[in-house]
């Protein structure tokens, strides 16, 4: 497990990641104090669709629904 602070996870993430992906952890530390880790997840634990899988599920709304609530249309309306 590798330990870097703030400034050289912003510079260096790319890195960090490669050595997530090989399985390291790396925890981002703040004036010595742990606050944050990085570790590799599995796609298939926590459920991450796949291209194309959701396909007819969503709806539009061509206001973007904002500040207004959708009232069910009667048939014919």
């Amino acid at each position: 497990m590798t330990t870097v602070n703030i400034h050289h996870a912003k510079t260096h993430l790319s890195k960090l990641l490669e050595q997530v992906q090989l399985g390291d952890s790396v925890i981002i530390a703040n004036a010595g104090r742990p606050v944050a880790m990085l570790t590799a997840i599995d796609a298939k634990r926590v459920g991450i669709a796949s291209p194309g899988s959701l396909a007819g599920m969503g709806y539009w709304m061509q206001d973007g629904g904002v500040g207004k609530s959708v009232q069910p249309q009667a048939d014919g309306a």
